[in-house]
């Protein structure tokens, strides 16, 4: 092992240790509304992520769920929910800081990931937001968790977000990475500046067959190349990224990636059963639960500015930069902060 290595791994141990003092003393990095920055425990964090696990599975709704519990069995619930092309690995940290509060965190593969299987195979393999969202809650329903926090970045906050306006009444609080990203068919129709468009072009990809096909040979590469760009200043290892991609060889991996884009654009249909739960989303109806927006400065993905969703939250809210060099992955880059945030909105 050569110099710079041994200085990695002593770097690691002593921001471990200093993580783990933090969390005995009843604290976690401090945050504010403005700038928050993650510098002092990002510098020296090794760039192999510990992993997250064991894996439970359980029967809910229309699968069997592939599922991470870290915690206390009567701890206050959260449901850490990732997104596209990440897995549950993005909450390896934040599960066991979180846990080490006294909080219970559920962490599940969503459907198209990880061991999460359909239970039929006559299901439509849809990957419609809402739809995601009605899985997480059946989830809940699985456990017998009655309310939970929701947190998530991607998909994950996309989803969060619906839950957290369909069913107010199971999520008491909300933690979004980017904010609000709730969004319908009739607006996916909407043309964007050439510059915004070429920020989507993975989009106009899954829309042909060839990116289908694409998508599906390639899915590794694909996936570690959206990694670089939408967070171009995380420096995460071989190691780091495998232990996720094996989550995309789920057998419907490909097809509900696909279908989530080419609905966006309203090149497919959704499910008849779930028309009245997107025409309660379509008018893009405001979040009433306390909610932590959170926003990484190196963020390569195309995301909206926080100025352009601060009026969609109409209970108690803060938006919080982090600062770092921190991107897309937000809750795997900067798990301190995303975990502050949890602990904080449920004091709301």
């Amino acid at each position: 092992m050569n110099e710079q290595q041994n200085q990695d791994r002593r770097g690691f141990l002593g921001t471990a240790a200093l993580a783990l003092a933090a969390l005995r003393a009843g604290d976690i990095p401090s945050t504010n509304s403005r700038t928050t920055t993650a510098d002092a425990l990002r510098a020296n964090r090794a760039t192999t992520s510990p992993p997250l696990g064991p894996v439970k599975q359980i029967n809910a709704g229309l699968l069997n769920v592939g599922y991470v519990d870290v915690g206390p069995v009567n701890g206050r619930a959260v449901l850490l929910l990732h997104g596209w092309p990440y897995d549950i690995q993005s909450y390896a940290e934040v599960a066991p800081l979180l846990a080490a509060k006294g909080y219970r965190a559920i962490v599940p593969y969503i459907r198209g990931y990880g061991s999460t299987r359909f239970l039929s195979s006559e299901t439509v393999r849809n990957g419609q937001p809402a739809v995601v969202a009605v899985d997480a809650l059946a989830l809940m329903d699985a456990l017998k968790i009655e309310k939970a926090i929701v947190a998530g970045f991607d998909w994950g906050a996309r989803t969060a977000d619906i839950m957290a306006v369909l069913w107010p009444q199971r999520c008491p609080a909300l933690v979004s990475v980017s904010g609000y990203l709730i969004g319908n068919q009739a607006s996916g129709k909407e043309p964007l500046p050439p510059k915004a468009e070429l920020e989507w072009w993975y989009q106009y990809y899954f829309a042909t067959e060839r990116g289908r096909a694409g998508y599906d040979k390639y899915r590794h590469d694909f996936a570690k190349l959206i990694w670089q760009t939408a967070s171009p200043k995380w420096r995460f290892d071989d190691a780091t990224f495998n232990r996720s991609a094996a989550s995309f060889v789920n057998p419907d991996h490909v097809a509900v990636v696909v279908h989530n884009y080419r609905w966006r654009l309203g090149l497919v249909e959704g499910e008849a059963k779930y028309n009245e739960l997107e025409k309660q989303l379509a008018p893009g109806p405001v979040v009433t639960v306390p909610t932590i927006t959170l926003e990484g400065d190196a963020n390569g993905a195309p995301h909206p500015e926080p100025s352009a969703y601060a009026k969609k939250f109409s209970g108690k809210y803060e938006h919080r930069n982090i600062g770092g060099g921190v991107g897309h992955n937000l809750p795997q880059e900067a798990p301190e902060a995303f975990a502050k945030a949890v602990i904080d909105v449920a004091q709301f």
